[in-house]
C-alpha cells in the first residue's frame, strides 16, 4: 500500500519548489483595518529573518486570540447564478487527463455536453488576482420534495487540493437523491479561481506563509457566504463536507459557525504546518522552508492560525449558542500525505472536548482513497452519514426540539462588541 501510494504522490512532474516568503503583506490589510496595525512589522524587521519569524509567530497568536474577526466577513451583494459548460480546468500534464480536458471542450463546442450552474459572488477577502476573487460553486439543487412542510436542506462540499473542476461533483448527485441540495466549492486558486501563471493550485499552500493563511481564511468566509446564499433561497439546515485540505476549511468554517450542524471531514489532521512538512504531497513545500533553515516545530507556529488543533475547544462550544454538530472524522490507516499519527491525535481530542463524532478507518492511504475499491468504501461512509444526519435533523424539527441557531451577522456581533 505505501508503495502504491508513494507512486500516486511522485507520478506528476509540475510540482514547483519556491523560496521562503514571509507575505507579510497578504495579512496587513486585514490588520490594519481591524486595529492591529501595531503588530505590523517595520520594513527593516522584515529583511531580518529572526525578527520576521518573530513577528509571524505573533500575528498568529494574535490572530487565534482574535478568530472570530479573523474569520468574520461582510456578506456579499452580488451573488448570482451563473450557466456554463463544466470545464476540467487539469492540473497536471499527464497525457490523459489532457486528453480528457480536450474532448470535453469538443463535447461543449459539439453541443453535447449540457450547461451547469454555478454560484458566483465576490469573495470578502481580496487578493491581487481578481480571478481569484470571484468565488465559484457548482450548484445542484435537489427536486422539490412532495411535502412542503418539509425543511430544506443543503451542503457544501470542498474537494482535496489540487482538486479539478470535477472532484466530488458525483457525491452532490449523491445528495440530490436525499433530497439535499449542494454547492460544490471551488477553493481559493483552484479551477476557475486559478491564475493563468499557474498549473497547479500552488497559491493555496506554499512557502509563503503569509499566503497561505489568507488562502485559508478566504476558503472559510467564502464557505460562510454560501451559506448566506442558501438561507437567501429558504435553506433550513446545513452541512459542510471537506476532504484533505477541504476538510481544514470545513472545520475552521464550522467551528465560527453554528449554522454548520452537519460535518464531514474527509481525511483530517492536526497543525497545518505539521502536515505540510510530513506529509509527501507537500514535500516540495517543505523543501523551500527547510532550505530556509525552518524546522517543523517553528513551521507549526508560523500557521498556527489555519490549523485545526488550535479550535478544538471552540468547535465544541460553537454548539453552546445553538444546536448540536453531528460529526464524522474519516482517515485512513496507510496515509503518507496526511499522516496517521496526526489523524489519532484529532480522535483523541474530539473525544476530550466530548464532541458527537463518528470515527471511520479506511484501509488505504491518501491518494489511494480514490482508487477502486476504496473511493467507493469512502463514498459509502460519506454518503450514509449525511443522510442520517439530515434526517435525524428533520425528525428534532418534527418533534419541536429544535433550539434556536445564532446567525452570522448575530456572531459577528458578538465578536466586535468584544
Amino acid at each position: 500500500m505505501y508503495e502504491w501510494e508513494t507512486r500516486l504522490t511522485t507520478r506528476d512532474e509540475n510540482r514547483v519548489v519556491r523560496p521562503l516568503e514571509w507575505g507579510f503583506e497578504w495579512i496587513e490589510p486585514f490588520l490594519e483595518a481591524n486595529g492591529f496595525a501595531a503588530a505590523v512589522p517595520k520594513p527593516e524587521d522584515v529583511r531580518d529573518p529572526v525578527k520576521a519569524e518573530a513577528a509571524m509567530a505573533r500575528i498568529n497568536q494574535l490572530l487565534i486570540r482574535h478568530s472570530d474577526v479573523f474569520f468574520g466577513y461582510e456578506r456579499p451583494t452580488d451573488f448570482r447564478l451563473e450557466e456554463r459548460h463544466p470545464q476540467l480546468f487539469p492540473t497536471n500534464v499527464r497525457p490523459e487527463t489532457l486528453a480528457k480536458d480536450a474532448e470535453m471542450r469538443q463535447q461543449a463546442e459539439d453541443g453535447k455536453l449540457s450547461p451547469a450552474q454555478y454560484l458566483r459572488f465576490t469573495s470578502p477577502e481580496r487578493t491581487p488576482y481578481p480571478e481569484n476573487d470571484q468565488v465559484n460553486a457548482r450548484w445542484y439543487p435537489a427536486p422539490a420534495h412532495k411535502d412542503p412542510a418539509r425543511p430544506k436542506q443543503a451542503i457544501v462540499v470542498l474537494p482535496q487540493w489540487n482538486s479539478d473542476g470535477l472532484g466530488h461533483n458525483s457525491l452532490c448527485t449523491i445528495f440530490n437523491r436525499m433530497g439535499i441540495s449542494a454547492l460544490r466549492l471551488s477553493m481559493p486558486y483552484h479551477d476557475i479561481r486559478r491564475p493563468e501563471e499557474l498549473e497547479r493550485s500552488d497559491y493555496a499552500v506554499s512557502a509563503n506563509i503569509g499566503r497561505s493563511i489568507s488562502a485559508c481564511r478566504q476558503a472559510v468566509v467564502d464557505i460562510r457566504c454560501c451559506l448566506d446564499w442558501l438561507e437567501g433561497q429558504g435553506y433550513e439546515d446545513f452541512g459542510v463536507l471537506g476532504t484533505s485540505l477541504g476538510s481544514c476549511y470545513a472545520f475552521l468554517a464550522s467551528a465560527h459557525d453554528p449554522r454548520l450542524r452537519v460535518n464531514a471531514f474527509n481525511h483530517a489532521s492536526t497543525a497545518f504546518g505539521d502536515v505540510t512538512w510530513a506529509g509527501q504531497s507537500t514535500r516540495h513545500v517543505k523543501q523551500a522552508l527547510e532550505e530556509a533553515g525552518l524546522t517543523q516545530d517553528r513551521v507549526r507556529e508560523l500557521w498556527a492560525a489555519v490549523s485545526p488543533c488550535y479550535f478544538y475547544e471552540k468547535f465544541a462550544s460553537a454548539e453552546a449558542g445553538g444546536p448540536q454538530k453531528r460529526v464524522l472524522l474519516v482517515y485512513a490507516d496507510y496515509d503518507l500525505t496526511f499522516p496517521r499519527e496526526y489523524s489519532l491525535q484529532v480522535v483523541d481530542a474530539f473525544r476530550r472536548v466530548g464532541l458527537n463524532f463518528e470515527p471511520r478507518v479506511l484501509p488505504c492511504g491518501h491518494y489511494t482513497t480514490g482508487e477502486t475499491p476504496f473511493k467507493f468504501m469512502d463514498g459509502w461512509h460519506l454518503g450514509w452519514f449525511v443522510y442520517r444526519a439530515f434526517k435525524t435533523l428533520r425528525e428534532e424539527k418534527a418533534a419541536g426540539l429544535r433550539r434556536p441557531v445564532v446567525t452570522s451577522h448575530e456572531v459577528e456581533e458578538e465578536a466586535l462588541s468584544r
